[in-house]
């Protein structure tokens, strides 16, 4: 089906005149709920699924609906994603659900190979419920291996890696590698309790651990494991209803951000918890908030260090206040010379006058091992890769040298979001993000970059294998090959 009324797609045309594929690398499945609660039943009993729909996390349980308005201002229960697929467009709707269909249509969108994410997956990875979490996660990786299995020469759908601890992380990358699955996305954070907090309070207390820095475990036996799995770790957690974006009435308020938000928070951790430093070999990607954020982060990161790093330290080191001169300057062109006098150190604001500081502890780049600024471009740019939507134009700002930091090109990943509702017609899934190019935002070389060898690399540089048997087997070695960057870094 690679036209509509016999009229080819503007999509087709536009692959149609490329010499490279486009690599899709966040396309979405609509799961099918009857299908996943029979793969449910099957490892959690006839219970799984009423239990499943009774958690109030649950993307099953509706709570928001049973609720009153005063009780969803009383309990701060936030308004929840609601019409998120296509439904006027029936063939588009009944394409996410089915993966046969999503294959013969692929040449229709112009998508030579596509990655595919869950949909109601993205939150079964932070279910509260540590058993049924479990359970729910391996039950759709079952299904997807099953369902995806015959079509796997053009799609390949991820496995769903909770992150509560290292164990269960470990059991399901293993498991989802004999089910033959080799891409995976990993929950970006987990919502923890404030142990400290008493009687009712427990409910609603609770810090979000970004997993690599202050975290409740050390996952580096996580990271280890995706070295020796081949596994490049990817991050696509929501972040809509917590934090700042909890309103109980409003969907676009909660939503606009939110995988910027997540993807930030748990980059930064991989940063600063050292992760690339320890594991070289290591690709991250962060799905669908764009490059925006990636580009800002960068150069925030390499700001910081120049101001605050342990060499420069001494500038702000309240011993190195000179009294005799600020007694001095304060008699002079103040009126509190007298009160400076007489207040001890100790009494004297933090905030303002600085408090006493371990010195063993003021390196905060020592998990990145941190000695030069260019360590930061060496540990970020190649190791990090950002899915961008194709109607998305900030997109032309990871291939703008002259506003990034270092003159870096980021590493933007084209990311269709076919099966949700920012792509209303899947047919314009190529055709949007060639608009980047079309309207001179970026140039046909940094298109290719974005929708094949950014995607080709994020992948291969880990794994080698990961395109064989793919119709971009060819393309994808050849990249490799002439770049000579696979686990160059």
């Amino acid at each position: 089906m690679s036209s509509t009324n016999g009229k080819q797609s503007r999509s087709a045309a536009i692959r149609a005149k490329l010499n490279h594929p486009i690599i899709d690398s966040d396309g979405h499945v609509a799961e099918f709920e009857p299908e996943f609660f029979d793969y449910l039943r099957q490892l959690g009993g006839d219970s799984a699924v009423e239990r499943l729909k009774s958690l109030p996390d649950s993307p099953f349980s509706f709570r928001w609906y049973r609720l009153t308005e005063a009780e969803r201002r009383a309990q701060r229960q936030p308004r929840p994603h609601w019409w998120v697929h296509p439904t006027k467009n029936t063939l588009d709707r009944a394409t996410s659900s089915l993966p046969k269909l999503m294959h013969q249509r692929l040449d229709e969108m112009g998508i030579d190979f596509t990655i595919v994410y869950p949909s109601l997956g993205l939150f079964l990875l932070h279910l509260s419920d540590d058993e049924l979490r479990g359970v729910a996660c391996r039950a759709l990786n079952n299904l997807n291996a099953d369902i995806f299995r015959e079509y796997s020469d053009r799609i390949t759908p991820v496995a769903i890696i909770p992150m509560h601890t290292p164990g269960e992380a470990i059991a399901e990358l293993r498991h989802c590698a004999t089910l033959g699955l080799k891409a995976a996305v990993m929950a970006a954070w987990v919502r923890r309790p404030i142990t400290a907090a008493d009687g009712a309070a427990r409910r609603y207390a609770y810090w979000l651990d970004s997993l690599c820095l202050d975290s409740e475990y050390d996952y580096d036996s996580v990271w280890a494991e995706c070295v020796k799995l081949k596994v490049a770790p990817t991050f696509h957690s929501p972040s809509a209803g917590i934090g700042l974006r909890n309103s109980i009435s409003n969907f676009m308020y909660n939503h606009i951000g939110h995988f910027a938000a997540s993807s930030e928070a748990i980059c930064k951790a991989v940063f600063f918890g050292g992760v690339t430093r320890r594991f070289p070999q290591l690709r991250f990607g962060f799905l669908e908030g764009g490059v925006g954020w990636a580009s800002s982060l960068l150069g925030d990161i390499a700001g910081h260090w120049e101001k605050h790093n342990p060499r420069v330290l001494d500038r702000f080191d309240p011993a190195k206040l000179d009294e005799q001169l600020m007694a001095q300057l304060f008699d002079e062109y103040g009126t509190y010379r007298r009160e400076l006098k007489r207040m001890p150190i100790e009494e004297r604001s933090q905030l303002l006058w600085g408090a006493r500081e371990d010195s063993a502890a003021n390196d905060e780049w020592s998990r990145c091992q941190i000695q030069t600024v260019t360590d930061i471009r060496d540990l970020f740019v190649p190791k990090f890769y950002f899915g961008c939507e194709g109607d998305d134009r900030i997109t032309a700002l990871a291939f703008d040298r002259g506003k990034n930091a270092f003159g870096a090109r980021l590493n933007a990943i084209y990311s269709s979001d076919i099966g949700h509702w920012d792509l209303p017609d899947m047919r314009d899934a190529a055709a949007e993000a060639w608009e980047l190019a079309e309207h001179g935002l970026i140039t046909e070389d940094d298109f290719r970059d974005f929708v094949f060898a950014n995607p080709a690399r994020a992948k291969a540089e880990v794994n080698p294998d990961f395109f064989k048997g793919t119709v971009v087997e060819a393309a994808a070695r050849e990249l490799i090959r002439a770049e000579g960057t696979v686990n160059s870094k």
